[in-house]
């Protein structure tokens, strides 16, 4: 089994517990607004990798996974390649290699992807929009499938993060973030941890070298002191609703 990877990260560790080497996947069928990483979104291109050599490469890092470190398939979307994901979570397991994934929720719960997500140890899943109305204005898609693959893992148990990437002028009010929690609703309490990310600037070069339209060209980067006051709002709201 093969699957086109972007680019890999031996020593991450912000997409997961502990030191993960991370996997980021070529393709995704969200445009999002805010993407950070515009190149990984066109399906044509990557590096076509077989299952078998990645896990090879990854078991030399194996002594750096101990304290709940592992291996975090990310993208683009991952889970457009759930039929290669598994194979991989198969193998590492075997090795005594836990895997997360970190997804959009983009793709339809197909009994494959249901598969790979059972064979994860976590799910770190981006709720893009608080409403279907927004997700097809920023994201370009529907908030459906996300919302299947939340309920999916609240109801199998599966250790589950939320993030949401906060922007300037779109959704970075207590409004919006009272917009999210409805649209979670009872399954937040199936839920570890839901953290708020701030946008940032550092992908708009690579709209230029794309020769791609930027569209929030112009707009600011999140400063801290707004995101920590909206990740306390969101968090003492999830404390209520518990």
């Amino acid at each position: 089994m093969k699957a086109p990877v972007h680019s890999e990260e031996s020593f991450a560790t912000l997409d997961g517990t502990g030191i993960r080497y991370a996997v980021f996947l070529q393709g995704c069928p969200f445009k999002c607004a805010y993407c950070h990483n515009p190149d990984t979104q066109p399906f044509s291109g990557g590096t076509l990798t077989e299952a078998g050599d990645l896990v090879k490469k990854i078991l030399r890092y194996k002594t750096y996974f101990k304290g709940g470190g592992g291996v975090t398939f990310s993208g683009g979307e991952p889970l457009v390649h759930a039929e290669f994901i598994l194979e991989c979570e198969k193998k590492l397991s075997a090795c005594g290699i836990g895997c997360a994934l970190d997804t959009s929720g983009a793709v339809p719960l197909t009994n494959t992807v249901r598969a790979a997500v059972d064979a994860s140890e976590m799910v770190i899943l981006d709720v893009k929009m608080p409403t279907e109305e927004m997700y097809g204005k920023y994201v370009c898609g529907s908030g459906k499938n996300p919302l299947n693959l939340l309920e999916y893992c609240v109801k199998t148990g599966k250790r589950l993060w939320l993030r949401t990437v906060i922007v300037p002028g779109i959704n970075d009010s207590e409004s919006e973030i009272d917009k999210y929690l409805a649209l979670v609703g009872e399954n937040i309490k199936g839920v570890e941890k839901y953290e708020l990310l701030a946008f940032h600037t550092l992908g708009f070069s690579k709209y230029e070298k794309l020769g791609w339209e930027n569209p929030l060209a112009g707009v600011p980067a999140l400063g801290q002191e707004k995101l920590a006051a909206l990740q306390k709002y969101l968090d003492n709201k999830i404390e209520e609703l518990r």
